[in-house]
């Protein structure tokens, strides 16, 4: 079966280059109910870099802030203890359409 899972985020700039943004999983409901958790790596720099999220009701979608632009690696975990790694390019715009430095 091919996997259509991918990663989706926004982005809202609060002020003082600091940004509100989330990821969350996108796929069909039968893909994203054979998921049991995705574990979130983000930037070194972050508290806790590693999150790990098991709410399906939000397609484990992941809310944070931060400042700059980096990867996002995730390890999906799917029910049937297969692994599906995924990559996201976080992206953060000021509010003219702007983005961040890295």
């Amino acid at each position: 079966m091919a996997v259509a899972l991918s990663i989706e985020q926004s982005q809202e700039y609060v002020g003082n280059n600091r940004w509100r943004w989330s990821v969350w999983l996108n796929g069909s409901q039968e893909e994203l109910d054979e998921v049991e958790h995705v574990v979130y790596v983000l930037h070194s720099t972050f508290n806790n870099p590693v999150r790990i999220v098991h709410d399906r009701t939000t397609n484990f979608r992941l809310d944070t802030y931060g400042w700059g632009t980096f990867t996002i690696h995730a390890k999906v975990m799917c029910r049937d203890e297969r692994e599906i790694p995924l990559d996201h390019d976080l992206v953060l715009l000021y509010p003219d359409g702007t983005p961040t430095a890295a």
